[in-house]
């Protein structure tokens, strides 16, 4: 097994640091799977039991590597609404604030998504919203509260959805930024324009829906070569 570069030196910090940044390298260069404990208490040069006292689980040490890597890579510092700004456009800078960090380190994506699926996972929601309600609160609060409801309702379940397809590995990574702008600006236009077009569906002559990739469903009609 390749392990990587950058590892702790004896000496170096107290060992819950060392064996943070050991569990931090592990992921960003090989992913979940890699790590074990035995082979961070190597590399970080602890005992195997200060490993297990600190971190009973494997599932406690990955949830607190990526805790940590959130707090220094993803939340940092969010500057609240602008004079001017639409929700849209303050929607859409919150969602980039979070997610483009994440483009850059797939594999600490694929760890979040395990970690937070996992025991403890709350302690991520709780960091996220701690850090992103302060800014979005001002705004959210002068809006309809049936309405800000559901905007929070269909855009963190869409996230919760783009992640798991993006851990499952049938979705880029590259993919999930730009489908959550897509919903911001659907979810804050008027789109009855749009809509209206179900007038002219009912009377029009289509048989059959030509499917398009950017549907972005978790669902697919398939083709004649996937059936058995």
């Amino acid at each position: 097994m390749h392990y990587p570069d950058r590892v702790a030196r004896r000496g170096d910090g107290d060992p819950a640091r060392r064996i943070t940044d050991v569990t931090l390298a592990l992921l960003e260069s090989e992913g979940y799977e890699a790590v074990q404990l035995r082979a961070v208490a190597r590399l970080a040069h602890v005992s195997l039991s200060t490993v297990y006292k600190l971190y009973p689980t494997r599932d406690d040490l990955v949830l607190a590597a990526v805790a940590h890597w959130m707090a220094t890579n993803t939340y940092t510092a969010l500057e609240p609404p602008r004079a001017g700004e639409t929700l849209a456009q303050v929607l859409t800078r919150v969602i980039r604030y979070v997610f483009e960090p994440w483009e850059r380190y797939p594999r600490m994506l694929a760890a979040y998504h395990h970690a937070r699926s996992g025991p403890g996972g709350q302690r991520l929601d709780n960091q996220g919203f701690a850090a992103v309600l302060p800014a979005i609160a001002p705004l959210l609060a002068t809006l309809d509260e049936d309405y800000a409801a559901d905007l929070a309702l269909v855009l963190s379940n869409m996230v919760y959805a783009l992640l798991g397809r993006f851990a499952h590995g049938d979705l880029a990574i590259t993919e999930i930024l730009p489908a959550l702008e897509r919903a911001v600006v659907r979810l804050t236009a008027d789109n009855a324009p749009l809509a209206a077009a179900v007038d002219q569906a009912v009377t029009a002559e289509v048989t059959e829906l030509a499917w398009n990739a950017e549907f972005g469903s978790p669902y697919s009609p398939g083709t004649a070569t996937d059936e058995s």
